[in-house]
C-alpha cells in the first residue's frame, strides 16, 4: 500500500531490530529485560507478548522482493537512496557515484542471500570472492 500510494522515493525500508537480530535462538538482554528468541521471534519469557524485532536489512530486502513483490529498483532505492536523502547524507552515500563512499552489498542473484559487504571501499565480508581494484 505504501509503495502504491507514495512510491519508492518516499518509502524507506528500515529495521528497529534489537541486539539479538541475526542471532540464534536463546536468551538476550533488552534493556532491563531478558528476552527469549525462538525461530526468530523475540518474546517476553512468559510468552505474553512480542518483545522486539530480530529483522535484519538483508532479510527485509529478501521479503520486499520475494514476498511483497517489489521490483529490484524499488527495493534498492528504499534501502539506500531514500534513507540517505532523508538523513541528509545523500552527498556522501546512498548510491554508487564518483566522490561518494564506496558502501555496497553483493547478494546472490537468485536467493538474494548476502554474499559480500564493502564499507568505505574496503571489503568487510566476503571480499575474497572479488578482485581488489586500486584507484589511480
Amino acid at each position: 500500500l505504501a509503495y502504491r500510494t507514495a512510491g519508492a522515493p518516499r518509502v524507506a525500508l528500515i529495521t528497529d531490530a534489537m541486539g539479538a537480530a541475526g542471532m540464534g535462538d536463546g536468551l538476550y538482554p533488552l534493556g532491563p529485560l531478558q528476552v527469549q528468541v525462538k525461530d526468530g521471534v523475540a518474546m517476553l519469557p512468559d510468552g505474553s507478548s512480542i518483545a522486539g524485532s530480530t529483522l535484519t536489512l538483508d532479510r527485509a530486502f529478501q521479503r520486499a522482493l520475494l514476498v511483497h513483490g517489489l521490483t529490484l529498483g524499488q527495493t534498492v532505492e528504499s534501502l539506500s537512496t531514500t534513507p540517505a536523502r532523508l538523513l541528509g547524507l545523500a552527498d556522501s552515500t546512498g548510491s554508487l557515484e564518483t566522490g561518494k563512499l564506496a558502501d555496497l552489498v553483493v547478494v546472490d542473484s537468485t536467493t538474494y542471500d548476502l554474499v559480500a559487504v564493502m564499507r568505505q571501499g574496503r571489503w568487510v565480508l566476503g571480499g575474497d570472492r572479488f578482485p581488489t581494484v586500486k584507484s589511480a
